[in-house]
């Protein structure tokens, strides 16, 4: 089963992809809001573009080093996903048009705000990599191992924390392990 989002409301709609083919166009009109919209089975024109312009964008050696990934863990608001790090400072936030976020998690949860957190990635004095997590000021606060957050906490977090951001989920892997697809 594959799901797609409804441009306007941003509603989930499933249904079975096995029984049409590659290239074929599909309608759906979205339960919650009546927006009728169309979409095209096969290569995602999103992700070809984000490949395009990777591709385009020359990193420096320093960006090409992994510096580990959060992954989130599927709930009623979302689906898994696996998020890259960069070196510096990574905005954590809900997904919404119009709102930069370095790290845009895909979800429903209203809990979770547009730019609920930070996880600085950064090298300790033996060139170690380190990780920092902090609140950005959200209105239902981060949680690292079900304690919450101050607003000027910083706290030194490592390979498998669990951070509760509203009612999603994320854990931290470090750059040891290859992220699963």
């Amino acid at each position: 089963m594959k799901r797609v989002r409804c441009p306007k409301c941003d509603n989930f709609i499933l249904f079975d992809e096995t029984k049409y083919k590659e290239g074929q166009a599909l309608v759906f009109v979205c339960n919650a809001c009546q927006k009728q919209f169309s979409i095209r089975l096969g290569v995602s024109k999103l992700r070809a573009t984000q490949q395009e312009e990777n591709k385009s964008a020359s990193p420096a050696p320093e960006e090409e080093t992994s510096y580990g990934f959060i992954s989130v863990v599927e709930n009623t608001f979302a689906y898994r996903q696996v998020l890259p790090l960069k070196l510096g400072d990574n905005l954590i936030g809900r997904r919404n048009k119009g709102t930069e976020v370095d790290i845009p998690i895909e979800t429903n949860d209203p809990s979770m705000d547009r730019r609920h957190c930070y996880i600085n990635v950064s090298r300790n004095k033996r060139g170690e990599i380190i990780y920092t997590l902090r609140d950005n000021n959200s209105l239902c606060g981060t949680f690292l191992n079900n304690d919450i957050l101050g607003s000027k906490d910083r706290v030194r977090i490592s390979d498998g924390a669990i951070i509760t951001l509203g009612a999603t989920t994320i854990i931290l892997h470090d750059n040891t392990e290859e992220p699963e697809p």
